[in-house]
């Protein structure tokens, strides 16, 4: 589960060149940025399903994320992750524990949903797909390529679903090397919530020391 946190959400280095760029995913590209840019704040529910080599669903997972910037919190089963931007916080409801790192934007190898919006601007190579229906929705669909150490990544493409109409992310395909494939659906997504900053600072009252885990430098 980590593991695809980290490919979703990993921030990469490198902007591929924009000549070298299909020119008709480009702009449908740089209006879904120029209006996640605009949100100050984002609420979305999400689920992510996953399959098989042989297109057998072999998990389902369901949870909730809250954006602020470079502040998030993030609900996964068997675990809140917290982050004011600074400081990250991963309680494990299972084990009952608490692990603190210092948090950075920049680590590829750290948990970052509030870049999944704006992860196709940097790292990839993308090319205009088709238009699709899903539902009532209409859906532009993007094919994205790793272009940085894509030898290193356990995907190939990642098919980005962007509803015509809002301008906003509906749906990633992940199309790993496996043969299998990784769905994660956006849903209720709300923009300019008011959300105020202690909800990004995990409350540690009430744990014991033995439950805290701090990795800080």
């Amino acid at each position: 589960m980590k593991n695809l946190f980290l490919i979703l959400f990993g921030a990469f280095a490198l902007l591929t060149n924009a000549q070298e760029q299909d020119p008709k995913a480009k702009a449908i590209l740089d209006d879904l940025s120029k209006t996640t840019k605009s949100h100050k704040t984002i609420s979305a529910d999400y689920s992510l399903i996953m399959f098989n080599k042989d297109k057998k669903q072999v998990e389902k997972q369901i949870g909730k994320v809250l954006i602020k910037g470079q502040k998030f919190k993030l609900e996964i089963p068997g675990n809140t992750i917290v982050c004011d931007g600074k400081t990250l916080w991963n309680y494990s409801k299972d084990a009952k524990e608490v692990t603190i790192k210092n948090f950075d934007a920049t680590n590829e190898d750290q948990l970052n949903p509030s870049t999944i919006f704006t992860m196709y601007e940097t790292g990839y190579k993308y090319k205009y797909d088709k238009e699709e229906k899903v539902g009532t929705t209409t859906y532009q669909v993007i094919d994205l390529y790793p272009a940085v150490k894509p030898e290193k990544k356990k995907f190939h493409t990642i098919k980005l679903y962007v509803d015509k109409t809002k301008k906003q992310v509906g749906q990633l395909k992940m199309l790993m090397k496996d043969g299998g494939t990784q769905v994660y659906e956006i849903k209720g997504l709300k923009s300019n919530v008011e959300m105020a900053d202690n909800l990004f600072v995990f409350d540690l009252k009430g744990f014991k020391a033995d439950q805290i885990n701090d990795e800080r430098d």
